[in-house]
């Protein structure tokens, strides 16, 4: 990953954990400041909260640019752009506070454990064996932090569930993405059997080439797929032809289109069990085989077995998440 990847990565991963958090930043080192007993403009207010993210919160080429600031509830909000990425913030009239996210104080909230409770007993469909298919981008922070969240799951029910990981149809992490993409696609194709360990190596830090090696995966076979998979997407093709991209940012990857088509698939990552998107704020283990378990006729006896509560951290690494884990890719 380059250093802006990772720059862009920790700060969209920062920026959730506040707007969960509820925080609020004093500003209080940028130079525009307002007369005493005055009020700043909302021009003047957007320029400041913008300022103070570019110069004490953001860095190395990596900035914050305004698309809209309006006056609401008594405070300015401003809607600003990183990267690909689109955020709500709010500043006082004085220009003193930034607040990351606003809450409406006339809604009553819902507990943690309400939330939680509510997560598991959405209606999923039932079966028999259960189909899971976990849709991400293989470099998608996110998407990354849900493919932990999945081996764990999956090293307890692969033989009573049908459990894959497919790709959304256009990537957001550059070329390495799409090669990553195809790794993993073929491996499952030619032999799914060493997927998973492939999977579980790759999580760690991303080193293709290692994890290859240590899978036993075989090349001539890959290398072969990839080729074969590439002439029948024209996968390399439409990342050349930039008219080709998805609204003129994002290259196209038809890999799995037909199924992000069945299932309204927008971004990484996105689960759907037994043909029903379904959400886990909190990408725990113990959460998803929670919800996992709702989606079979007769739950196995593997369902009374507990996990980790803890959910894993966006990216690469198998360090312990302080988020509940709600971000993704997303066009």
């Amino acid at each position: 990953m380059d250093r802006n990847t990772q720059i862009i990565t920790i700060f969209i991963f920062i920026i959730s954990l506040v707007l969960i958090g509820g925080s609020f930043w004093y500003l209080d080192k940028t130079n525009l400041e307002a007369p005493e007993g005055n009020l700043l403009s909302l021009q003047q207010a957007s320029e400041k909260a913008i300022n103070y993210i570019n110069q004490n919160i953001l860095g190395d080429g990596v900035t914050a640019s305004l698309l809209n600031a309006v006056e609401e509830g008594g405070v300015y909000k401003i809607q600003l752009k990183i990267a690909d990425g689109e955020y709500s913030s709010y500043i006082t009239k004085d220009g003193k506070y930034l607040f990351p996210e606003g809450y409406d104080l006339t809604i009553q909230p819902q507990s943690l454990e309400e939330t939680l409770q509510e997560e598991i007993t959405q209606t999923i469909p039932e079966r028999e064996k259960p189909d899971v298919k976990l849709f991400v981008m293989s470099y998608c922070p996110f998407g990354l932090q849900a493919q932990k969240m999945f081996l764990s799951v999956y090293n307890l029910f692969q033989d009573k569930a049908d459990m894959g990981v497919y790709f959304v149809n256009y990537i957001m992490h550059e070329k390495k993405e799409i090669d990553e993409n195809l790794n993993q696609y073929c491996i499952q194709k030619e032999e799914k059997e060493k997927f998973y360990d492939y999977l579980n190596c790759f999580v760690k830090d991303g080193d293709t080439k290692g994890c290859l090696e240590e899978a036993k995966i075989d090349r001539v076979k890959l290398e072969d797929c990839i080729v074969k998979t590439d002439k029948e997407y024209n996968v390399y093709s439409q990342y050349e032809d930039r008219t080709a991209w998805l609204n003129g940012r994002f290259p196209k990857f038809d890999v799995h289109s037909t199924l992000n088509e069945k299932y309204g698939i927008g971004g990484s990552p996105t689960l759907v069990i037994n043909d029903k998107e379904v959400e886990i704020n909190s990408r725990s283990p113990e959460k998803f085989k929670e919800v996992l378990c709702q989606s079979f006729v007769s739950q196995p006896p593997e369902c009374s077995q507990t996990l980790s509560d803890t959910a894993f951290s966006s990216g690469f690494g198998l360090e312990a998440g302080d988020n509940p884990s709600g971000g993704g890719c997303v066009q």
